[in-house]
Parts: structure tokens; sequence; C-alpha cells
């Protein structure tokens, strides 16, 4: 697989580190020749100078050969700009890091789902493990050919859950409203604008994607 990042922040630097090592072709945009120079002697993979937010930089990387663009720079205004024009340039995944809370819904309208904001991961984890909570990874519980699929509810999935007519073998389990989380049942209301998390055999995802990334934006695992 060939993953492309946009600045050589710790961040990507230790990520991009962990797929050198599982044999990942990596490549590097970063704004600043130093930093480059600093790294390019340590590191098994390619660097590119220039703005990440640049299509005609972007087009370097041969975005329909890259299988994942991650946006990690410092700044989430040029994250947010890079993961748009990496999407609109083929890129199969975009994935956006926003250090401000307050742009995750600007995101999700603007169909950018696959988002993290690391603090708030960082501080969720920290405080299940004063209070005790034993956090499981998504990945231990789902098997097989379970899969879970999110969509941002648009004007016309607005109703309740039982309403949206999903495929067999896939059931609403929650919804996010803002910071709010909503365990969900057939009776729960979808308004405009709600993270909808589903959980669904494999089967039915080109159908979900089908339906709701050509307009909403989606995210699957």
């Amino acid at each position: 697989m060939r993953i492309v990042f946009i600045g050589a922040s710790d961040t990507t630097i230790r990520t991009a580190e962990l797929l050198i090592d599982k044999q990942y072709e990596v490549v590097i945009i970063e704004k600043e020749k130093e930093r480059i120079d600093q790294l390019i002697e340590t590191m098994d993979c390619s660097f590119l100078h220039g703005d990440g937010s640049s299509p005609a930089v972007l087009k370097e990387t041969n975005p329909e050969e890259a299988d994942v663009l991650l946006c990690l720079s410092d700044s989430d205004q040029d994250n947010l700009i890079a993961g748009l024009v990496g999407r609109s340039m083929g890129f199969t995944r975009v994935i956006v890091s926003i250090i401000d809370p307050d742009f995750e819904p600007i995101c999700r309208e603007l169909g950018l789902t696959d988002t993290i904001i690391p603090t708030r991961t960082i501080s969720r984890f920290l405080a299940d493990m004063v209070i005790g909570v034993d956090v499981l990874e998504l990945r231990t519980v789902i098997k097989g050919a379970a899969r879970i699929f999110s969509f941002t509810a648009g004007k016309d999935d607005a109703g309740n859950v039982e309403d949206l007519d999903l495929p067999s073998e896939a059931k609403v389990i929650c919804l996010y409203r803002g910071a709010d989380f909503i365990l969900a049942d057939e009776s729960t209301e979808i308004r405009n604008k709600d993270e909808v998390v589903l959980l669904t055999h494999s089967k039915n995802m080109d159908a979900l994607y089908e339906r709701w990334t050509r307009t909403t934006g989606a995210h699957w695992t």
C-alpha cells in the first residue's frame, strides 16, 4: 500500500515509521526544507517539499496510485483544505486531523468523515484508565463478516430509525448529535446532520456506500 502524509509532524513521523516497518510505501509532504533535511537521512521513505494543500504538489504523489492521504500538519485549516483537495483528486481514503473540535461538524458537512481529534481521543482514553474502564479496541470485537458503517444524515434521512429502510442484517446502533451520544432503537429519531452508526454484514457495504457517500459522506470499518 502507498500512504501519503501531509506535514512532517511528530505524529506523522511515528506513524510513518510504523508503516515503513510493515513494508508500506510512504511519501511525506513538508513545507519546511530544513525539516526534510533533518529526516531524510534516517527514514526509508520519499519526501516532497511543498504545500500539501496545493493541487500541483498533491498531483506529484500520483493520487490514483495512493491508498490513503493523511492530513496531519499543525494547522487545522491547512488539513481541511488539503483533505478536500485530496478527495477531489482521487485519493481512495482521506483522513484529516483537527485540533479544534469546533471544526468537527464542518468536516462532517464537507463529507470529511474520517476525522481524528487527537486531544479528545487521548483525554477519553486517560479518563477511562483513571476510572478503571477496560477499553477494547474495535478490531477485537468486530470480527468475521461484521462491519461498522457510519454516515451523516441528510434531510431525506430525518425520521425514526425504523423508517430508514435498511438492508437485512444491518442495524443502527447509535447516533452522535453534536457532542451527545445516543444509543438507538427502532423509535429513535434521526435528525438532519446526525452521525448515524450501523452494524452490518459485509455483503451490505457496497449498497450502503452507494446510497450515502455520494451526498453525505460515510465511513466504514
